[in-house]
């Protein structure tokens, strides 16, 4: 039985479906692009979250008004501000538009029919946490609320094929508030992080039916709203000393982009019975790995050390890769020896001691030599795969105690 006022839909074989590329629009924001996994599609729902003040309405409404001077209308709803407030804040990032709409209203079926009757291309709803339907009685930001008012909007976006984009709160555990189930009902959840008393902010997918969740947007925050970052190492590296012990730049990846990083570590003895163990950037059970290889491998002792580890401009490394450089530094701040300043180090450390191949290295060396750097310590079993034009800047090392002795 088809329930009433449904539509059946009949099982087809799979031979049978057709597919056609979503056709996507470009907002104009090009890190904004990257991340989404090329531009907006039709009918996607996009749910952004971040801490209070980094710049989630800030960078949404850059958005609808690179895509209102393109001659779409858009419209952004905002539950938590009047749209005087709203104004304020266009006219200090110096946007104006006669296509972009700012509407103030937290009543779903009310913001259902604004959209129904203006048709926009795009809509914005900030927050979804300050939006509530007259089929509840709960308030606003409750569980109940929140998903019952986010599946409309799903559903409502799916129908008409307008993209809509989400913002969220976040909870003190770093979380998007609200129930876990709303992350799996959208397309995208995109996280907007950063440090309020830095300028960087990275703007990170963590789901994405419609492209890659490895893509990051770097933006930095002006006077004037969020600017693009169009080289990301330039910027991480800009202020970054000279022939000091304990800093070592490290090659990533992040999606398809290449990524130079500064990572710095302190070992100083320590005062009491329990050396601690600090970590941004790095997981720490990562940097516990690594000095337990070093203690193992290559005689050195971290009992009585104070390690402090940290990756400059607020970004964080996940990828393996990045294992020997951080034990590189580990070691150049514990014997207090600098390490080449011209030099790029990657690669994975195995239990062993062993450093095992990565993927990309030719792509990560050739943004180094871009940079200015002269060498890059890799793994061995990547040396076969350069070029041969850049082979002859690659040092290649089997094991940590042959990169170790450049620190001799």
């Amino acid at each position: 039985m088809v329930a009433p006022g449904a539509e059946y839909a009949a099982p087809q074989p799979l031979s049978a479906i057709t597919l056609t590329e979503d056709e996507r629009v470009i907002s104009g924001i090009g890190e904004f692009d990257r991340v989404l996994g090329g531009g907006l599609v039709p009918g996607s729902v996009v749910l952004i979250g971040g801490d209070p003040g980094i710049g989630k309405s800030t960078l949404l409404l850059q958005s609808l008004s690179r895509l209102a001077d393109q001659g779409k209308k858009v419209l952004y709803v905002s539950g938590e501000e009047s749209i005087r407030q709203t104004k304020l804040r266009a006219d200090r990032l110096g946007i104006v538009s006669a296509d972009l709409y700012i509407q103030t209203e937290t009543h779903l079926e009310t913001i259902i029919e604004t959209v129904s009757n203006m048709q926009p291309f795009t809509v914005v709803i900030d927050s979804i946490q300050t939006v509530f339907t007259s089929d509840l009685q709960s308030a606003p930001g409750t569980v109940s609320q929140v998903r019952e008012s986010s599946g409309k909007l799903i559903l409502f976006a799916k129908s008409r094929g307008v993209p809509v984009f989400l913002v969220g709160h976040m909870t003190k555990e770093g979380n998007i508030a609200g129930p876990r189930v709303l992350e799996h009902m959208v397309d995208t959840v995109l996280y907007f992080e950063g440090d309020r008393g830095h300028p960087y902010r990275i703007l990170r997918a963590v789901k994405n039916r419609f492209g890659s969740t490895n893509e990051i947007g770097v933006f930095e925050m002006t006077g004037n709203g969020l600017d693009e970052v169009r080289s990301p190492s330039a910027l991480f590296l800009a202020e970054r000393p000279q022939n000091v012990a304990g800093s070592v730049v490290v090659g990533c990846m992040e999606g398809s982009r290449p990524l130079l990083v500064e990572v710095q570590v302190l070992a100083s003895t320590t005062s009491f019975g329990m050396p601690r163990r600090t970590s941004l950037g790095i997981d720490p059970n990562r940097i516990s790995l690594l000095i337990a290889v070093l203690e193992k491998k290559a005689g050195l002792s971290f009992f009585n050390q104070d390690i402090f580890v940290n990756v400059v401009g607020g970004i964080r490394i996940e990828e393996p890769a990045a294992g020997l450089g951080a034990a590189m530094a580990l070691v150049s701040s514990f014997r207090n020896r600098p390490l080449d300043p011209k030099m790029v180090v990657f690669g994975e450390v195995g239990l062993a001691g062993e450093v095992r191949a990565i993927s990309q290295a030719e792509l990560r060396m050739k943004e180094a030599l871009k940079m200015g750097f002269e060498r890059c310590l890799m793994p061995a079993n990547n040396l076969s795969r350069l070029s041969p034009d850049i082979a002859d800047r690659a040092v290649g090392v089997d094991s940590i105690d042959q990169a170790l002795e450049l620190l001799e």
